[in-house]
């Protein structure tokens, strides 16, 4: 193997590092099931029974507990597109 065959491979382990790290960012993992979960209970919210009002004493408690968890998911999501995550750097042998 040529040295120019080696720092390609290496440039494409490092590519393939770098896109596992973003995949497996927990931010994003977090951020995606709370934005689905809020959706989920903001829609229970919406049209609330009588017996679930008098149970929370009169407050819509899955539409706040639903836009909350928007908001937070929403959150991580920006925050993972704002600040992504750099891949490890390897320390090369100097020669």
């Amino acid at each position: 193997m040529s040295e120019h065959d080696v720092q390609r491979e290496v440039s494409e382990l490092q590519a393939e590092s770098a896109t596992a790290a973003r995949i497996f960012d927990l931010r994003r993992i977090i951020g995606g099931l709370f934005v689905l979960y809020g959706i989920i209970v903001t829609i229970a919210g919406i049209n609330p029974s009588d017996a679930t009002l008098d149970k929370a004493e009169g407050v819509n408690i899955n539409l706040w507990t639903g836009l909350g968890m928007l908001i937070l998911g929403i959150f991580f999501l920006i925050w993972q597109k704002l600040k992504p995550v750099a891949p490890p750097q390897r320390e090369t042998p100097e020669e």
